[in-house]
C-alpha cells in the first residue's frame, strides 16, 4: 500500500506578519513547542516502523523549519527506504544548510513567497540555491492585487522550469476581473482551478483511503477539512479505517483537498509531486479549462472560507 500523509502538529507560530494570515507573528508558549516536538518525534518513530510505502507533507499552521526538530525529522525521514517523498510547506526564511543532511531525491519544498515580508531578490536567491543543490520545490504566492507586480517579477527571477502557483484570494466574492484572471493565468496556468470552489459533496476522493491527515496525537482524519476522526495511527488496527468514501463537504477550494478528487484528474498533472505541488510535466491553461469543463458546475468563491496562506 502507498499512503500519503498530511501531518499537522500543534505548532501555530510564524516569524512573518502577513496581513492575510491568522498566524502572523503568533508565538507558541514553550509548553506547546515541547509538545509539538515530542509528538513529531513520536510520529517519525512510527513512520520508521511502518511497513508501507509512505509519502509525507508537513502542513504546519505557521513556519516550522525555524524549529530544529522539523529539519531533523525531514532529514531522517528522507533516508528511510520506504519513505518515497517527504515535503513541507515553508516560507523559506530559514537557512538551507540543513538540506545537506537529506536525501535530495526524496525531499520537496512547498515554498511560499510573501511580498510584505521579504523581497523578490532574497527569495529568488534562495530558490537558486535549491536549484544548485538539486532540491525539488514549487513556489507559490497569494494572489493579492497589490502584489501582482511582485508576482510577475518573481516569475522572471525564477528558473524557467520552476512552477509558480498562485492561490486565489478568497475573502471576497468577485475579487478578480477577467483581466486579472488572464494576467495571473499567464503565470500560473492552473490558477483557474484554484479560483473556485469545486462542488464535492458525494464525489469520489482519495482522502480517507490512500490519503489521510494526521494530527500530533495521531488522530486520523480524511483531510484537514473534515473534522471527524476516523481512527488513530497509534492503535493496532488503524488500517481498518481506510476505505473509499464520497466527500461529505459541500465544496472544496483548497489544493491540498481538491487535488485528491478523482474526477478532477489532477494526479495525471502532478504525478509523484501531488503533495508538494510540483507538476510532473509543463502545464498549460488548457489543463485547467478541460478539467473545469469536464468536472461540472463550480461555485464562485462567495462562501465564507478560512484563508490559508499555504494551502489554499
Amino acid at each position: 500500500m502507498k499512503l500519503s500523509i498530511l501531518y499537522r502538529g500543534p505548532l501555530s507560530s510564524c516569524n512573518y506578519d502577513c496581513s492575510y494570515c491568522p498566524f502572523a507573528k503568533q508565538r507558541d508558549p514553550q509548553e506547546v513547542l515541547e509538545r509539538d516536538r515530542t509528538q513529531l518525534e513520536r510520529f517519525v518513530h512510527w513512520v520508521a516502523e511502518a511497513d508501507d510505502e509512505i509519502v509525507i507533507l508537513f502542513t504546519p499552521w505557521g513556519e516550522a523549519l525555524v524549529r530544529s526538530w522539523y529539519r531533523d525529522a525531514i532529514a531522517r525521514l528522507s533516508h528511510l527506504p520506504h519513505v518515497s517523498r517527504v515535503s513541507i510547506q515553508t516560507n523559506l526564511s530559514c537557512g538551507l544548510g540543513w538540506l545537506d543532511g537529506c536525501d535530495h531525491r526524496k525531499v520537496g519544498l512547498w515554498a511560499t513567497f510573501h511580498p510584505s515580508a521579504t523581497s523578490v531578490h532574497v527569495f529568488a536567491d534562495r530558490c537558486t540555491q535549491l536549484d544548485k543543490g538539486g532540491v525539488r520545490y514549487s513556489v507559490g504566492v497569494v494572489g493579492l492585487k497589490e502584489h501582482f507586480d511582485a508576482i510577475e517579477a518573481l516569475r522572471r527571477s525564477l528558473h524557467p522550469a520552476a512552477y509558480l502557483w498562485i492561490n486565489a484570494y478568497k475573502h471576497e466574492a468577485g475579487y478578480y476581473r477577467e483581466a486579472d484572471i488572464n494576467r495571473l493565468a499567464a503565470i500560473d496556468p492552473l490558477f483557474e482551478i484554484n479560483n473556485c470552489r469545486h462542488r464535492s459533496f458525494g464525489r469520489r476522493c482519495r482522502a480517507g483511503e490512500s490519503v489521510i491527515a494526521v494530527d500530533g496525537e495521531g488522530h486520523i482524519r480524511r483531510c484537514h477539512f473534515i473534522r471527524e476522526p476516523i481512527g488513530n495511527i497509534y492503535t493496532v488496527h488503524w488500517k481498518a479505517c481506510l476505505a473509499p468514501r464520497p466527500c461529505t463537504q459541500a465544496t472544496c477550494g483548497c489544493h491540498i483537498g481538491y487535488v485528491h478528487m478523482a474526477d478532477l484528474d489532477l494526479y495525471s498533472v502532478f504525478g509523484d509531486g501531488v503533495l508538494e505541488r510540483i507538476p510532473a510535466r509543463p502545464v498549460t491553461r488548457n489543463d485547467a479549462r478541460t478539467r473545469l469543463d469536464g468536472f461540472g458546475p463550480q461555485s464562485l468563491v462567495s462562501e465564507r472560507v478560512q484563508v490559508s496562506t499555504l494551502g489554499s
